[in-house]
């Protein structure tokens, strides 16, 4: 393979992982986000909002760097992609930001203003996953704006906030104790189904609004050598069930099982994706290697991405590390 080949793969494989990461460490304190409204009382929705305060607007860059990616090492799929979804992308940065604004004046304001900015809190993560869960149907439908692709884009809107549910219950469970961790553990039990089955129902159309799909997967040998994703995914999954389901694990030290399981089925999920639409970036109609910028334009940002990733991924971690351990109630005294 030559350099010329190499460096559009790359750049493809850098986009997604740095997407892949934005949806499970921003999907998770979307999760809480979505889940501020259903805290007992003050107590436990800053317990909730502290479990990621250290968190949240670091997990955004991730963002950031995947779209500076698609822009500037693929500048043809970037004008594509942004044009299509010009709206969804408009709506996300307005619940993205709406969730700025109200985490910092939540704890800035009266006390009497508190609902209205927790409220703007879960308005705003709301509208952030739902609109990511429409990006994400439109691009496998290849942007169609028939009855059927939207139907499937509405179908992916109103799934995705269910997994980050699920993502920020499992992160609260790990996150805390006492009597919101078996919140927690109430609120992962009442949306595992209802996640589970419309991933299944998600999956089932998939091949109906993108016939390729059907070959890639169901062909011979194709359908023997990916037989193990769905079967992790499956395992997965009831590996959530059983924790949930059973309280007593939660308290022993096992809740942690929860949310690594559910990270699991979010990349299987993407791998079966980056399988399905390979070698295409913009499905049917842009192959990676037709998107990319000019070599000796994509050698350069090679140079920039090899230093600013390993920062990224450092700082990530060491940010983690530090942070880590049982959330407790906001204090700014």
């Amino acid at each position: 393979m030559s350099w010329a080949e190499f460096l559009p793969l790359f750049f493809m494989a850098v986009m997604g992982l740095t997407l892949l990461a934005y949806v499970v460490l921003d999907g998770y304190d979307l999760g809480v986000g979505l889940l501020l409204p259903l805290g007992r009382d003050a107590l436990q929705k800053d317990v909730m909002i502290s479990s990621i305060g250290p968190f949240w607007d670091a997990n955004e860059t991730w963002l950031v760097l995947g779209v500076g990616v698609l822009l500037v090492a693929f500048p043809k799929a970037h004008g594509l992609v942004l044009q299509a979804l010009y709206l969804p992308v408009a709506v996300m940065l307005i619940g993205l930001i709406l969730r700025g604004v109200a985490f910092d004046f939540r704890v800035k304001a009266p006390t009497r203003y508190l609902p209205f900015w927790n409220g703007a809190f879960f308005v705003g993560s709301l509208m952030a996953t739902m609109a990511q869960g429409w990006m994400l149907g439109s691009y496998i439908t290849g942007f169609d704006n028939g009855g059927l692709g939207l139907l499937f884009s509405l179908g992916i809107a109103l799934t995705l906030p269910a997994a980050y549910v699920l993502l920020g219950a499992g992160w609260l469970i790990m996150k805390t104790d006492g009597a919101l961790q078996q919140q927690a553990v109430q609120w992962a039990r009442r949306v595992i189904w209802p996640m589970g089955l419309a991933l299944v129902a998600i999956s089932a159309a998939t091949p109906l609004v993108n016939p390729a799909v059907v070959g890639k997967w169901f062909g011979v040998p194709e359908i023997f050598a990916l037989f193990p994703v769905p079967l992790m995914c499956a395992a997965a999954f009831f590996a959530v069930h059983w924790v949930v389901t059973r309280p007593a694990l939660v308290t022993a030290g096992y809740g942690w099982l929860v949310f690594v399981n559910t990270v699991l089925i979010f990349v299987l999920a993407f791998f079966g994706l980056a399988y399905s639409i390979f070698p295409d970036i913009v499905i049917g109609r842009l192959t990676v290697w037709q998107a990319a910028a000019a070599t000796n334009s994509l050698t350069i940002i090679f140079v920039g991405v090899a230093i600013t990733l390993p920062v990224i991924v450092v700082y990530t971690l060491f940010m983690y590390r530090v942070f880590w351990g049982k959330a407790r109630a906001l204090s700014y005294s």
